[in-house]
């Protein structure tokens, strides 16, 4: 690791070539749910609320699921309403949030979200060209940071391609009026507030960059260039947290992009978190084609070009739509492929408002604790979706890991470490204590814990570990 990395203080998270590390040599998995309650989302219907409040309910819950990380997704909007002031309701919610986290055991990552820019919607009186539609406001930049240079907000194919959306990302890439250096300086603060904290395992910089108007001088290079310029800023203000690097929207839509060039930056504390929608909302999908790339295939890629930047893969972003069948035998093959590549990542999304943009106003609010619209309260949560997604993993495994597969409480575990460690932690879904069986392991010890069991104990050289129902 570079001096950034090594210089993460005892109990921060590190990234450690291509594996996300506690600093005492066991690899850390990061596997949760997004959690967008506290975005600044447009309404599109008055009355009805664009997020569902905030609780610790919210963390005893994603506790019991066995989640170890929550992606609080946060809006530039909401946190510098006014130019060079951060909101101080704002960052106590966010503190707030993060203390829950660190009560119930989960890391969190700050994400700036930003979707389509910012939350500005159409103008009613507007005319859309043909073959461009109005549009909703999504979320993510405030009013002072959005420079449109009076380009329409219609959009094309999707909230991502607006005319007013590119003009205002390409005006952030050239730091126009300093609207980039403005977000720069907020991040700076941002880590000054939370360098203390090791509950908060990383700051992901900027939720889907945009491509602007001049993709891939925007996309490669500029992208990177702002990325340095924030990790400067947060490294300055004493905060040695991982930095979570994303590539621009074109992953999401292809299920492949370039990236940032490798090199963009010297500090070694990074994760490379593509959002991994392979046969989901990318565009083959959309638009009936065969996949441009398979869901097997997308982590090959990833873990390609995570390589490139000595940096581990964390898929901050993904999840499946449509029918429930369909929806079900997908995120199957994703947990299967995830444990394959031994990683981690964030569902989308935990709970999903009635009047959330992205929900398109429907009959429920559509996450993985479901919302009522007639009521307003809570309908029954996507057990089916949950049953995948809270499966035994280890949430701590001493050295390297090269065998993972899991099915809801059965695990087959095999890792080697060069270092006697005790920092074997495994999350074991279900009432039943479950049976295990293991090599080179000592010390065990299976304690329950909400909704399951953790395992806990000390491994030698090789080791395995599964666990039969």
């Amino acid at each position: 690791g570079s001096a950034a990395a090594d210089a993460a203080p005892a109990g921060f998270l590190r990234a450690s070539g291509t594996t996300i590390t506690d600093g005492r040599g066991d690899q850390v998995l990061l596997r949760g749910v997004n959690v967008n309650q506290l975005v600044d989302f447009y309404q599109p219907k008055a009355g009805i609320a664009a997020t569902r409040p905030l609780t610790e309910a919210d963390f005893v819950g994603i506790a019991a699921q066995g989640f170890d990380v929550v992606r609080l997704n946060l809006s530039w909007s909401a946190l510098e309403p006014t130019r060079g002031t951060l909101s101080q309701s704002y960052l106590a919610a966010i503190k707030e949030a993060v203390g829950w986290a660190r009560q119930h055991g989960i890391y969190v990552v700050l994400d700036m979200h930003q979707d389509g820019w910012w939350k500005g919607a159409t103008p009613a009186r507007a005319d859309c060209r043909p073959g461009t539609d109005p549009m909703w406001g999504y979320d993510g930049a405030p009013a002072w940071a959005t420079i449109t240079d009076g380009a329409p907000r219609c959009q094309f194919t999707g909230r991502d391609i607006s005319p007013a959306g590119d003009r205002a990302f390409q005006n952030f890439y050239f730091d126009t009026s300093g609207v980039q250096s403005a977000l720069v300086a907020t991040w700076g603060e941002l880590a000054q507030v939370f360098r203390d904290e090791p509950t908060v395992a990383g700051y992901d910089l900027l939720n889907e960059p945009g491509f602007g108007e001049t993709a891939p001088v925007t996309t490669s290079y500029l992208l990177g260039r702002f990325y340095d310029r924030v990790i400067g800023a947060i490294r300055a203000a004493g905060s040695r947290q991982i930095v979570v690097v994303e590539p621009s929207i074109f992953w999401s839509g292809l299920g492949f992009d370039s990236g940032p060039t490798p090199g963009f930056t010297t500090d070694g504390n990074i994760v490379f978190s593509p959002h991994l929608y392979a046969e989901s909302i990318t565009m083959d999908r959309s638009l009936g084609l065969p996949p441009i790339v398979g869901l097997e295939r997308q982590f090959t890629l990833a873990q390609r070009v995570a390589a490139q930047y000595d940096a581990p893969l964390w898929s901050g972003e993904y999840g499946y739509w449509g029918d429930t069948a369909d929806v079900d035998a997908r995120l199957a093959r994703y947990a299967k492929a995830e444990d394959a590549n031994r990683l981690g990542s964030a569902y989308w999304v935990w709970k999903q408002a009635c009047g959330d943009p992205q929900n398109g106003i429907g009959p429920t609010g559509n996450g993985l604790q479901v919302q009522n619209c007639t009521t307003g309260g809570d309908a029954a949560p996507r057990t089916d979706l949950l049953d995948i997604l809270s499966r035994a993993y280890p949430r701590s495994a001493p050295g390297a890991l090269s065998v993972l597969s899991a099915k809801g409480a059965d695990l087959l575990l095999v890792g080697t470490t060069t270092q006697d460690s005790c920092g074997l932690q495994v999350w074991v879904p279900g009432a039943a204590m479950p049976t295990v069986h293991s090599t080179g392991v000592t010390a065990l010890a299976t304690v329950a814990a909400p909704g399951g069991w953790l395992i806990t104990g000390c491994a030698s050289g090789r080791y395995t570990l599964n666990t039969g129902t």
